[in-house]
């Protein structure tokens, strides 16, 4: 592929320097790998594990985004 461009290399590959992270999050029993977003924002990637149910759900579908507020559990 040939790409003709006036802009400098180091604009056009700058968005590709950009790691993406990826992390598990469990909703309602249903376990989803999501991508971390700026200000406490998670996009969900796929379902990992849940009902047959809630493959069905709108909800956990790939594309919507959920806010990820991290807690720390008691643990006792």
């Amino acid at each position: 592929m040939t790409h003709y461009t006036i802009l400098p290399w180091e604009l056009i590959w700058e968005s590709s320097e950009m790691e993406e992270v990826y992390g598990e999050v469990e909703m309602d029993g249903v376990l989803l790998q999501v991508r971390l977003e700026p200000g406490n924002r998670a996009t969900i990637v796929r379902m990992l594990r849940g009902e047959l149910k809630d493959y069905l759900n709108p909800s956990y579908a790939p594309g919507q985004e959920i806010v990820y507020l991290p807690s720390l559990q008691n643990r006792r």
